[in-house]
Protein backbone atom coordinates (compact mmCIF):
# COMPACT_ATOMS: atom_id res chain seq x y z
CA UNK A 1 0.00 0.00 0.00
CA UNK A 2 1.11 3.68 -0.87
CA UNK A 3 2.36 6.14 1.65
CA UNK A 4 -1.41 8.33 0.19
CA UNK A 5 -2.87 5.17 0.49
CA UNK A 6 -2.54 4.85 4.22
CA UNK A 7 -3.69 8.78 4.74
CA UNK A 8 -7.30 7.52 4.15
CA UNK A 9 -6.72 4.04 5.75
CA UNK A 10 -6.06 5.87 8.85
CA UNK A 11 -9.29 7.79 8.85
CA UNK A 12 -11.12 4.50 9.52
CA UNK A 13 -13.02 3.47 12.54
CA UNK A 14 -9.91 1.44 14.00
CA UNK A 15 -8.20 4.69 14.22
CA UNK A 16 -8.72 5.27 18.08
CA UNK A 17 -6.76 8.93 18.15
CA UNK A 18 -9.99 10.11 15.66
CA UNK A 19 -12.93 8.31 18.11
CA UNK A 20 -14.74 9.51 20.67
CA UNK A 21 -13.50 8.54 24.22
CA UNK A 22 -15.53 6.64 26.45
CA UNK A 23 -17.99 8.89 28.21
CA UNK A 24 -18.01 9.45 31.67
CA UNK A 25 -21.24 10.12 34.04
CA UNK A 26 -23.11 12.99 33.80
CA UNK A 27 -22.22 16.06 36.51
CA UNK A 28 -23.60 19.34 37.20
CA UNK A 29 -23.12 21.96 34.72
CA UNK A 30 -20.16 23.85 34.87
CA UNK A 31 -19.02 27.39 33.51
CA UNK A 32 -17.27 27.67 30.13
CA UNK A 33 -13.34 29.41 31.24
CA UNK A 34 -10.85 31.43 28.73
CA UNK A 35 -7.38 30.78 28.82
CA UNK A 36 -4.40 31.19 26.29
CA UNK A 37 -3.66 28.00 24.53
CA UNK A 38 -0.07 29.31 24.82
CA UNK A 39 1.04 30.84 27.77
CA UNK A 40 -2.40 29.53 29.88
CA UNK A 41 -2.86 33.40 30.74
CA UNK A 42 -6.42 33.80 31.41
CA UNK A 43 -8.08 37.04 30.09
CA UNK A 44 -9.28 39.81 32.56
CA UNK A 45 -12.65 41.01 31.60
CA UNK A 46 -13.60 39.95 27.68
CA UNK A 47 -12.30 36.85 25.81
CA UNK A 48 -10.56 38.60 23.31
CA UNK A 49 -6.53 39.10 23.34
CA UNK A 50 -4.80 37.47 25.34
CA UNK A 51 -3.27 39.67 28.35
CA UNK A 52 0.53 38.00 27.37
CA UNK A 53 0.09 38.57 23.73
CA UNK A 54 2.34 42.21 23.83
CA UNK A 55 4.45 41.11 26.83
CA UNK A 56 5.95 37.73 24.85
CA UNK A 57 5.28 37.89 21.22
CA UNK A 58 7.16 34.79 20.41
CA UNK A 59 4.49 32.70 21.61
CA UNK A 60 1.49 32.17 19.34
CA UNK A 61 -1.10 33.78 21.80
CA UNK A 62 -4.61 32.65 21.17
CA UNK A 63 -7.22 32.28 23.85
CA UNK A 64 -9.31 28.94 23.58
CA UNK A 65 -12.64 28.04 25.63
CA UNK A 66 -12.96 24.96 27.61
CA UNK A 67 -16.34 23.71 28.79
CA UNK A 68 -17.13 20.35 30.64
CA UNK A 69 -19.12 18.34 27.32
CA UNK A 70 -19.12 15.88 30.10
CA UNK A 71 -21.42 18.02 32.15
CA UNK A 72 -23.32 19.37 29.12
CA UNK A 73 -23.67 15.46 28.17
CA UNK A 74 -26.23 15.04 24.83
CA UNK A 75 -28.92 18.58 25.90
CA UNK A 76 -25.34 20.36 24.64
CA UNK A 77 -26.65 19.70 21.15
CA UNK A 78 -30.17 20.74 22.00
CA UNK A 79 -33.30 20.17 19.91
CA UNK A 80 -33.26 19.54 15.93
CA UNK A 81 -36.06 21.10 15.46
CA UNK A 82 -34.23 24.34 16.68
CA UNK A 83 -33.25 26.41 13.19
CA UNK A 84 -31.28 29.43 14.89
CA UNK A 85 -27.75 27.58 15.68
CA UNK A 86 -27.15 29.98 18.68
CA UNK A 87 -29.90 28.70 20.13
CA UNK A 88 -29.81 25.12 19.58
CA UNK A 89 -26.43 25.01 20.62
CA UNK A 90 -26.26 27.76 23.45
CA UNK A 91 -25.35 25.45 25.97
CA UNK A 92 -21.67 25.11 24.01
CA UNK A 93 -21.93 28.92 23.83
CA UNK A 94 -19.75 30.34 26.86
CA UNK A 95 -21.80 33.71 27.07
CA UNK A 96 -24.76 31.02 28.19
CA UNK A 97 -22.64 29.93 30.97
CA UNK A 98 -22.11 33.70 31.84
CA UNK A 99 -25.47 35.11 31.51
CA UNK A 100 -27.15 31.90 33.84
CA UNK A 101 -23.57 32.77 36.16
CA UNK A 102 -24.63 36.32 36.09
CA UNK A 103 -28.33 35.27 37.40
CA UNK A 104 -29.88 35.41 34.28
CA UNK A 105 -32.29 32.35 33.54
CA UNK A 106 -31.99 30.29 30.48
CA UNK A 107 -35.11 31.76 28.89
CA UNK A 108 -33.77 35.24 29.54
CA UNK A 109 -30.69 34.33 27.15
CA UNK A 110 -33.00 32.57 24.86
CA UNK A 111 -34.89 35.89 24.64
CA UNK A 112 -31.96 37.58 24.59
CA UNK A 113 -30.38 35.56 21.53
CA UNK A 114 -33.83 36.15 19.42
CA UNK A 115 -34.36 39.39 20.28
CA UNK A 116 -30.74 40.22 18.62
CA UNK A 117 -31.61 37.99 15.83
CA UNK A 118 -34.83 39.73 15.11
CA UNK A 119 -32.62 42.89 14.23
CA UNK A 120 -30.11 41.24 12.16
CA UNK A 121 -33.56 40.14 10.23
CA UNK A 122 -34.27 43.43 9.90
CA UNK A 123 -31.33 44.86 8.94
CA UNK A 124 -30.45 41.91 6.48
CA UNK A 125 -33.91 40.23 5.63
CA UNK A 126 -33.60 37.28 7.79
CA UNK A 127 -32.01 35.63 10.60
CA UNK A 128 -29.67 33.25 11.62
CA UNK A 129 -31.24 29.41 10.50
CA UNK A 130 -29.13 25.90 9.82
CA UNK A 131 -27.39 25.94 6.54
CA UNK A 132 -28.02 22.91 4.11
CA UNK A 133 -25.56 20.13 3.91
CA UNK A 134 -25.99 17.12 1.79
CA UNK A 135 -24.11 15.50 -1.04
CA UNK A 136 -24.05 16.38 -5.21
CA UNK A 137 -24.37 13.58 -7.41
CA UNK A 138 -23.57 16.12 -10.45
CA UNK A 139 -20.59 17.53 -8.38
CA UNK A 140 -19.68 13.98 -7.23
CA UNK A 141 -19.05 12.78 -10.89
CA UNK A 142 -17.21 15.67 -11.46
CA UNK A 143 -15.09 14.96 -8.73
CA UNK A 144 -14.11 11.68 -8.26
CA UNK A 145 -15.40 11.08 -5.09
CA UNK A 146 -18.77 11.41 -3.64
CA UNK A 147 -19.17 15.24 -2.32
CA UNK A 148 -20.96 16.70 0.29
CA UNK A 149 -21.69 20.47 0.06
CA UNK A 150 -22.31 22.85 2.84
CA UNK A 151 -24.10 25.99 1.20
CA UNK A 152 -23.54 29.27 3.24
CA UNK A 153 -24.30 31.69 0.59
CA UNK A 154 -27.63 31.92 2.29
CA UNK A 155 -26.52 32.32 5.33
CA UNK A 156 -26.92 35.88 6.97
CA UNK A 157 -25.07 38.89 4.87
CA UNK A 158 -24.34 35.61 2.03
CA UNK A 159 -21.37 34.07 3.82
CA UNK A 160 -20.13 31.88 7.46
CA UNK A 161 -18.71 35.07 8.59
CA UNK A 162 -21.43 36.28 10.39
CA UNK A 163 -21.79 33.50 12.54
CA UNK A 164 -18.35 34.67 13.83
CA UNK A 165 -19.56 38.17 14.48
CA UNK A 166 -22.58 37.03 16.00
CA UNK A 167 -20.67 35.02 18.28
CA UNK A 168 -18.98 38.19 19.46
CA UNK A 169 -22.62 40.03 19.35
CA UNK A 170 -24.20 37.93 21.97
CA UNK A 171 -21.24 37.70 24.12
CA UNK A 172 -21.11 41.71 24.37
CA UNK A 173 -25.11 41.72 24.85
CA UNK A 174 -24.69 39.11 27.77
CA UNK A 175 -22.08 41.36 29.45
CA UNK A 176 -24.01 44.32 28.67
CA UNK A 177 -27.09 42.77 30.35
CA UNK A 178 -25.16 41.88 33.69
CA UNK A 179 -23.49 45.55 33.78
CA UNK A 180 -20.44 44.24 32.79
CA UNK A 181 -18.17 47.51 32.26
CA UNK A 182 -15.93 48.24 29.19
CA UNK A 183 -18.08 46.72 26.72
CA UNK A 184 -21.42 49.48 26.04
CA UNK A 185 -19.09 52.64 24.95
CA UNK A 186 -16.36 51.68 22.66
CA UNK A 187 -16.90 51.65 19.43
CA UNK A 188 -16.18 48.18 17.03
CA UNK A 189 -13.52 47.64 14.80
CA UNK A 190 -12.89 45.25 11.81
CA UNK A 191 -10.40 45.23 9.25
CA UNK A 192 -12.01 43.75 6.12
CA UNK A 193 -12.46 43.96 1.98
CA UNK A 194 -15.21 41.76 1.73
CA UNK A 195 -17.62 39.21 3.55
CA UNK A 196 -16.19 39.74 7.19
CA UNK A 197 -16.94 43.77 6.66
CA UNK A 198 -20.23 42.97 5.39
CA UNK A 199 -21.07 40.87 8.35
CA UNK A 200 -19.62 43.09 11.37
CA UNK A 201 -21.85 45.86 9.46
CA UNK A 202 -25.17 44.18 9.46
CA UNK A 203 -24.60 42.38 13.13
CA UNK A 204 -23.46 45.39 14.48
CA UNK A 205 -26.48 47.37 12.74
CA UNK A 206 -28.47 44.76 14.48
CA UNK A 207 -26.75 45.16 18.12
CA UNK A 208 -27.13 49.10 17.59
CA UNK A 209 -23.14 49.53 17.64
CA UNK A 210 -21.14 51.68 16.19
CA UNK A 211 -18.49 50.12 13.57
CA UNK A 212 -15.55 51.34 12.28
CA UNK A 213 -14.37 49.26 9.23
CA UNK A 214 -10.78 49.39 7.49
CA UNK A 215 -10.96 48.76 4.24
CA UNK A 216 -8.00 48.52 1.33
CA UNK A 217 -8.27 50.46 -2.09
CA UNK A 218 -9.51 47.63 -3.93
CA UNK A 219 -12.15 47.16 -1.79
CA UNK A 220 -15.77 46.55 -4.62
CA UNK A 221 -17.47 49.32 -4.60
CA UNK A 222 -20.80 47.02 -3.78
CA UNK A 223 -19.21 46.48 -0.68
CA UNK A 224 -18.68 49.58 0.00
CA UNK A 225 -21.57 50.96 -0.48
CA UNK A 226 -23.59 48.23 1.33
CA UNK A 227 -21.21 49.12 4.47
CA UNK A 228 -22.41 53.05 3.85
CA UNK A 229 -25.49 52.03 4.07
CA UNK A 230 -25.37 49.96 7.06
CA UNK A 231 -24.02 52.95 8.89
CA UNK A 232 -20.18 51.90 8.82
CA UNK A 233 -17.28 54.31 9.46
CA UNK A 234 -15.13 53.35 6.35
CA UNK A 235 -11.50 53.84 6.59
CA UNK A 236 -9.22 53.07 3.89
CA UNK A 237 -6.03 52.08 4.46
CA UNK A 238 -2.93 52.34 1.30
CA UNK A 239 0.44 49.65 1.43
CA UNK A 240 3.14 51.62 3.01
CA UNK A 241 6.63 50.86 1.17
CA UNK A 242 8.94 49.18 3.84
CA UNK A 243 6.23 48.15 5.96
CA UNK A 244 5.19 44.18 5.84
CA UNK A 245 2.01 42.66 6.38
CA UNK A 246 -1.77 44.00 5.93
CA UNK A 247 -2.38 47.79 6.42
CA UNK A 248 -6.04 47.14 7.21
CA UNK A 249 -5.27 45.11 10.05
CA UNK A 250 -1.79 47.23 11.22
CA UNK A 251 -4.92 50.48 11.58
CA UNK A 252 -7.57 47.88 12.49
CA UNK A 253 -4.64 46.67 15.75
CA UNK A 254 -4.28 50.51 16.49
CA UNK A 255 -7.95 51.22 16.89
CA UNK A 256 -8.39 48.75 19.01
CA UNK A 257 -5.33 49.59 21.46
CA UNK A 258 -6.32 53.31 21.24
CA UNK A 259 -9.88 51.61 22.91
CA UNK A 260 -11.89 49.70 20.46
CA UNK A 261 -13.26 46.53 20.58
CA UNK A 262 -12.19 43.92 18.62
CA UNK A 263 -15.16 43.20 16.14
CA UNK A 264 -13.02 40.82 13.78
CA UNK A 265 -12.63 36.90 12.39
CA UNK A 266 -8.96 36.71 14.13
CA UNK A 267 -8.77 34.15 16.82
CA UNK A 268 -5.39 35.90 18.41
CA UNK A 269 -7.28 39.21 18.48
CA UNK A 270 -11.27 38.15 19.60
CA UNK A 271 -10.95 34.91 21.10
CA UNK A 272 -14.99 34.49 21.10
CA UNK A 273 -15.06 34.81 17.36
CA UNK A 274 -13.90 31.49 16.61
CA UNK A 275 -16.55 29.81 19.18
CA UNK A 276 -19.47 31.79 17.48
CA UNK A 277 -17.87 29.66 14.21
CA UNK A 278 -17.85 26.75 16.04
CA UNK A 279 -21.85 26.50 15.03
CA UNK A 280 -20.69 25.25 11.28
CA UNK A 281 -18.92 22.30 12.98
CA UNK A 282 -22.01 21.67 15.01
CA UNK A 283 -24.42 21.76 12.59
CA UNK A 284 -22.72 19.67 10.04
CA UNK A 285 -21.66 17.02 12.74
CA UNK A 286 -25.61 17.22 13.57
CA UNK A 287 -26.90 16.80 9.82
CA UNK A 288 -24.29 13.97 9.51
CA UNK A 289 -25.45 11.78 12.67
CA UNK A 290 -28.95 12.84 11.51
CA UNK A 291 -28.38 10.73 8.23
CA UNK A 292 -26.17 7.80 9.89
CA UNK A 293 -23.15 9.24 7.51
CA UNK A 294 -19.72 10.51 7.82
CA UNK A 295 -16.85 12.08 6.23
CA UNK A 296 -13.49 10.82 5.12
CA UNK A 297 -11.80 14.50 4.40
CA UNK A 298 -13.02 18.22 4.76
CA UNK A 299 -11.41 20.68 2.67
CA UNK A 300 -11.57 24.38 3.60
CA UNK A 301 -9.90 27.53 1.99
CA UNK A 302 -8.18 29.01 4.44
CA UNK A 303 -6.55 32.97 4.29
CA UNK A 304 -7.05 34.36 7.71
CA UNK A 305 -7.40 30.72 9.51
CA UNK A 306 -10.68 31.14 11.53
CA UNK A 307 -13.06 29.19 9.35
CA UNK A 308 -11.04 26.11 9.65
CA UNK A 309 -10.06 26.39 13.14
CA UNK A 310 -14.21 27.31 14.04
CA UNK A 311 -14.96 24.08 11.95
CA UNK A 312 -12.24 21.52 13.41
CA UNK A 313 -12.98 22.84 16.96
CA UNK A 314 -17.05 22.65 16.56
CA UNK A 315 -16.31 18.75 15.04
CA UNK A 316 -13.99 18.17 17.83
CA UNK A 317 -16.60 18.82 20.43
CA UNK A 318 -19.35 17.14 18.57
CA UNK A 319 -16.84 14.25 18.62
CA UNK A 320 -16.12 14.39 22.62
CA UNK A 321 -20.11 14.46 23.17
CA UNK A 322 -20.30 11.30 20.76
CA UNK A 323 -22.87 13.22 18.21
CA UNK A 324 -19.64 11.89 15.46
CA UNK A 325 -17.60 8.43 15.69
CA UNK A 326 -14.46 10.21 14.35
CA UNK A 327 -13.00 13.43 12.27
CA UNK A 328 -12.24 13.87 8.79
CA UNK A 329 -8.97 14.33 7.58
CA UNK A 330 -8.35 18.10 7.94
CA UNK A 331 -7.03 19.81 4.10
CA UNK A 332 -6.27 23.09 4.48
CA UNK A 333 -6.54 25.31 0.89
CA UNK A 334 -4.84 28.04 -0.86
CA UNK A 335 -4.09 29.90 -3.77
CA UNK A 336 -0.67 29.92 -5.29
CA UNK A 337 -0.60 34.19 -4.76
CA UNK A 338 -0.11 33.79 -1.59
CA UNK A 339 0.28 30.56 0.89
CA UNK A 340 1.69 31.61 4.55
CA UNK A 341 -0.41 28.77 5.84
CA UNK A 342 1.53 26.00 3.54
CA UNK A 343 5.09 26.91 4.10
CA UNK A 344 4.03 27.06 7.91
CA UNK A 345 2.87 23.36 7.60
CA UNK A 346 6.00 22.38 5.84
CA UNK A 347 8.39 24.15 7.93
CA UNK A 348 6.64 22.28 11.27
CA UNK A 349 6.93 19.11 9.05
CA UNK A 350 10.35 19.71 7.96
CA UNK A 351 10.99 20.12 12.05
CA UNK A 352 9.48 16.48 12.47
CA UNK A 353 11.32 14.65 10.21
CA UNK A 354 14.29 16.60 11.71
CA UNK A 355 13.64 15.12 15.19
CA UNK A 356 13.07 11.70 13.58
CA UNK A 357 16.40 12.06 11.92
CA UNK A 358 15.22 11.68 8.24
CA UNK A 359 15.06 13.44 5.27
CA UNK A 360 12.11 15.26 4.72
CA UNK A 361 9.76 13.64 1.87
CA UNK A 362 8.45 15.71 -1.02
CA UNK A 363 5.24 14.55 -1.64
CA UNK A 364 2.46 16.62 1.52
CA UNK A 365 0.36 12.89 1.55
CA UNK A 366 2.84 10.97 1.89
CA UNK A 367 4.87 13.20 4.40
CA UNK A 368 1.50 13.27 6.45
CA UNK A 369 1.09 9.49 6.06
CA UNK A 370 4.44 9.37 7.32
CA UNK A 371 4.01 11.68 9.85
CA UNK A 372 0.77 9.95 11.81
CA UNK A 373 3.01 7.01 12.55
CA UNK A 374 5.50 9.47 14.42
CA UNK A 375 3.42 11.05 17.22
CA UNK A 376 6.34 11.94 19.12
CA UNK A 377 8.27 13.91 16.92
CA UNK A 378 5.06 16.02 15.41
CA UNK A 379 4.36 16.62 19.23
CA UNK A 380 8.15 18.19 19.62
CA UNK A 381 7.82 20.10 16.53
CA UNK A 382 4.22 21.56 17.37
CA UNK A 383 5.53 22.57 20.85
CA UNK A 384 8.50 24.12 19.29
CA UNK A 385 6.04 25.95 16.85
CA UNK A 386 4.13 27.09 19.57
CA UNK A 387 7.07 28.58 21.41
CA UNK A 388 8.49 30.23 18.36
CA UNK A 389 5.92 31.59 16.09
CA UNK A 390 8.28 34.01 13.89
CA UNK A 391 9.44 30.73 12.83
CA UNK A 392 6.84 29.89 11.11
CA UNK A 393 3.94 32.47 10.37
CA UNK A 394 4.81 35.99 9.40
CA UNK A 395 3.67 38.06 6.31
CA UNK A 396 3.72 36.55 2.92
CA UNK A 397 6.52 38.90 1.51
CA UNK A 398 4.27 40.75 -1.60
CA UNK A 399 0.87 41.45 -2.18
CA UNK A 400 -0.87 38.38 -2.18
CA UNK A 401 -2.98 38.30 -6.00
CA UNK A 402 -5.55 35.63 -6.75
CA UNK A 403 -9.48 35.63 -7.82
CA UNK A 404 -10.29 33.94 -4.53
CA UNK A 405 -9.47 37.46 -2.86
CA UNK A 406 -11.06 37.00 0.16
CA UNK A 407 -8.78 34.22 1.28
CA UNK A 408 -5.29 36.30 0.25
CA UNK A 409 -4.54 37.32 4.01
CA UNK A 410 -0.98 38.22 4.36
CA UNK A 411 -0.44 35.70 7.24
CA UNK A 412 -2.82 33.06 8.75
CA UNK A 413 -3.71 34.48 11.98
CA UNK A 414 -5.69 31.09 13.33
CA UNK A 415 -2.79 29.08 11.51
CA UNK A 416 -1.58 26.64 14.84
CA UNK A 417 -5.02 25.33 15.50
CA UNK A 418 -5.11 24.18 11.73
CA UNK A 419 -1.46 22.93 11.42
CA UNK A 420 -2.08 20.91 14.34
CA UNK A 421 -5.59 19.61 13.21
CA UNK A 422 -4.08 18.77 9.88
CA UNK A 423 -1.24 16.59 11.31
CA UNK A 424 -3.74 15.20 13.99
CA UNK A 425 -6.05 13.85 11.49
CA UNK A 426 -3.91 13.01 8.73
CA UNK A 427 -4.70 15.77 6.19
CA UNK A 428 -2.35 18.20 4.37
CA UNK A 429 -3.02 21.41 2.89
CA UNK A 430 -3.43 21.74 -0.71
CA UNK A 431 -2.14 24.47 -3.49
CA UNK A 432 -4.81 25.66 -6.29
CA UNK A 433 -4.67 27.67 -8.99
CA UNK A 434 -6.72 30.24 -10.55
CA UNK A 435 -7.81 28.38 -13.14
CA UNK A 436 -9.18 25.45 -10.94
CA UNK A 437 -11.09 27.99 -8.57
CA UNK A 438 -12.90 29.41 -11.51
CA UNK A 439 -13.60 26.05 -13.10
CA UNK A 440 -15.37 25.04 -9.46
CA UNK A 441 -16.79 28.50 -9.42
CA UNK A 442 -18.63 27.37 -12.96
CA UNK A 443 -18.79 24.26 -11.72
CA UNK A 444 -21.25 25.05 -8.36
CA UNK A 445 -23.15 27.89 -10.46
CA UNK A 446 -24.12 25.76 -13.70
CA UNK A 447 -24.70 22.21 -11.87
CA UNK A 448 -26.61 24.04 -8.46
CA UNK A 449 -27.36 27.42 -9.18
CA UNK A 450 -25.35 28.01 -6.47
CA UNK A 451 -24.22 31.95 -6.77
CA UNK A 452 -21.03 30.81 -4.88
CA UNK A 453 -18.46 33.50 -5.52
CA UNK A 454 -14.81 32.40 -6.44
CA UNK A 455 -13.61 32.43 -3.14
CA UNK A 456 -16.23 30.51 -1.62
CA UNK A 457 -15.43 27.78 -4.10
CA UNK A 458 -11.85 27.50 -3.68
CA UNK A 459 -12.33 24.27 -0.72
CA UNK A 460 -13.96 22.45 -4.05
CA UNK A 461 -11.11 23.40 -6.15
CA UNK A 462 -9.30 22.41 -3.10
CA UNK A 463 -10.95 18.93 -3.27
CA UNK A 464 -11.05 18.67 -7.23
CA UNK A 465 -6.91 19.40 -7.04
CA UNK A 466 -6.47 16.86 -4.09
CA UNK A 467 -8.18 13.84 -6.07
CA UNK A 468 -6.08 14.43 -8.92
CA UNK A 469 -3.38 14.44 -7.28
CA UNK A 470 -3.93 11.41 -4.78
CA UNK A 471 -5.68 8.17 -6.21
CA UNK A 472 -6.52 7.01 -2.41
CA UNK A 473 -9.22 9.93 -2.32
CA UNK A 474 -10.83 9.02 -5.17
CA UNK A 475 -14.41 7.89 -4.26
CA UNK A 476 -13.82 8.88 -0.52
CA UNK A 477 -16.85 10.48 1.22
CA UNK A 478 -15.35 14.47 0.94
CA UNK A 479 -16.81 17.56 2.66
CA UNK A 480 -16.82 21.03 1.06
CA UNK A 481 -17.61 24.50 2.55
CA UNK A 482 -19.43 27.15 -0.29
CA UNK A 483 -18.66 29.45 2.43
CA UNK A 484 -20.05 32.92 0.34
CA UNK A 485 -22.28 34.03 -2.38
CA UNK A 486 -21.13 36.49 -5.91
CA UNK A 487 -21.61 40.10 -4.84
Amino acid sequence: MGAAARVADRLGRDDRRLQRAHRRPRGPVSAARWACSACGAAPVGLPHACPERAARPELDHVLQRTVDLDALGADAFGAPAEVNPFVRFRRLLSSWHLALEGGLSDADFVALVRGLDAAVARADGHGFAATPLSPSQVISERVGATVWLKDETGNVSGSHKARHLMGVAIDLAVRARLGLPGVVEPPLAIASCGNAALAAGVVARAAGRALSVFIPPSAAASVVARLEALGADIVVCERQPGRGGDPTYHAFRDAVAAGALAFCCQGPDCGVTIEGGQTLGWEIAATLAGAGEALDHLFIQVGGGALGTATLRGLREALELGVIDRLPALHCVQTEGGYPLVRAWDRVTARAFAELGESVIEDRAARAARLQGAPHAVAAALAHARRHRGEFMWPWESEPKSVAHGILDDETYDWFALVEGTLATGGWPVLIDDASVLAAQRLAQGALGVPVCATGAAGLAGATTAVAQTSALRGRRVGVILSGRER
